[in-house]
């Protein structure tokens, strides 16, 4: 499990329009992502327009954002455009990246099957993590990355 400090493993994901996000391209910024379950869902349809609604905040912080589950390209695709989402949705469908950070387990709803745990990492301009939670509210996610990358940085 990733902890504050970590640094955080490199990976490449296609977004929704099959294009490769790298990780390491981002490094000198913030980076904040968030998981969610199943695109086009009611939770998670809130939390990604939370975050949607929360971008400048985010831009104001030198953060760029990034949404992560196991839908499909196609999937995520439609959701970012029915939602009017400006941000990157990368494709996880293998879910290697979802389960090398711990966020890859049974849903809580009526049918069992694996999914994405409701997560989110805030990650500094070096690649190590200021902040996350797997397990979290749909909208409170957005609001303790938010947080996290306004946070003052700490001097050891």
């Amino acid at each position: 499990m990733l902890q504050v400090g970590d640094l955080v493993p490199d990976f490449e994901l296609p977004n929704q329009d099959g294009e490769i996000v790298k990780l390491s391209d981002y490094r000198g910024q913030k980076v904040v992502i968030f998981a969610f379950p199943k695109a086009s869902t009611p939770g998670c349809t809130t939390q990604a327009c939370s975050f949607r609604d929360a971008l400048p905040d985010m831009t104001n912080a030198n953060a760029v954002v990034f949404g992560i589950s196991s839908d499909n390209q196609e999937d995520l695709q439609k959701f970012k455009r029915e939602q009017n989402l400006t941000y990157d949705l990368l494709s996880d469908v293998d879910h290697k990246v979802l389960e090398a950070w711990d966020a890859w387990g049974m849903g809580i709803g009526p049918i069992k099957m694996p999914v994405a745990n409701r997560s989110y990492w805030a990650i500094d301009e070096e690649g190590r993590i200021l902040d996350s939670k797997v397990g979290i509210g749909p909208e409170e996610s957005m609001k303790a990355a938010l947080a996290a990358v306004n946070a003052p940085v700490k001097n050891d």
